[in-house]
């Protein structure tokens, strides 16, 4: 049946992540990176098209609102959530500069930027993570197996192991909660 073949395909991938030592090394970097970040009165910036742009706000928002438990706000933005913004700056100079254009305005030194994209190709993403090592913020991507653009750009690349749309972007929700959970967990720990 497809519904027990799509369930066992979204296991077989995260059993991959589990097995691949090196991607839970770069996802433990890129959750240390970001606690620093905070630290140090810095933010997370995230992008996405489609479905990957709700990972980006679904993330931003465990982040700036709470994930486990309740404690203090942390600055992290999806940065399509300005639809005004977004359909000024498609229309008035490409939709492949809608995130860059943002980044170029709010990012600094120190900041990351956080890019998703199942392909890795997504010209706006691309854009979004050359502009972000132009203002010197530290570059991450969640992307699938295939080779993409990204690949070359970010300081961290999270590779899921899977060419399937729906299984990536199933393994980056995962990767962003226990992101998430790290973050929370070191800045806020919580007393028994």
């Amino acid at each position: 049946m497809r519904i027990e073949e799509s369930i066992l395909e979204s296991i077989k991938t995260k059993q991959l992540l589990l097995e691949d030592k090196q991607l839970i090394n770069t996802i433990q970097e890129i959750a240390e990176q970001c606690i620093s970040t905070f630290k140090n009165d810095g933010k997370v910036l995230l992008c996405g098209n489609g479905g990957s742009a709700s990972d980006a706000q679904h993330i931003a928002a465990e982040l700036s609102g709470r994930f486990n438990y309740d404690r203090e706000p942390l600055f992290a933005e999806a940065l399509h959530v300005n639809s005004s913004y977004v359909t000024a700056v498609a229309n008035d100079y490409s939709y492949d500069v809608i995130y860059s254009r943002m980044i170029k305005a709010a990012g600094r030194t120190g900041d990351i930027c956080i890019g998703i994209s199942t392909s890795g190709n997504s010209k706006n993403v691309v854009n979004a993570l050359l502009e972000a090592k132009n203002q010197g913020m530290i570059t991450v991507a969640f992307t699938g197996s295939k080779t993409g653009k990204v690949d070359q750009i970010a300081d961290y690349c999270v590779k899921v192991p899977s060419s399937n749309t729906a299984r990536i972007q199933e393994a980056h929700i995962l990767i962003g909660h226990v992101i998430c959970e790290e973050i929370e967990t070191s800045l806020f720990p919580k007393i028994p």
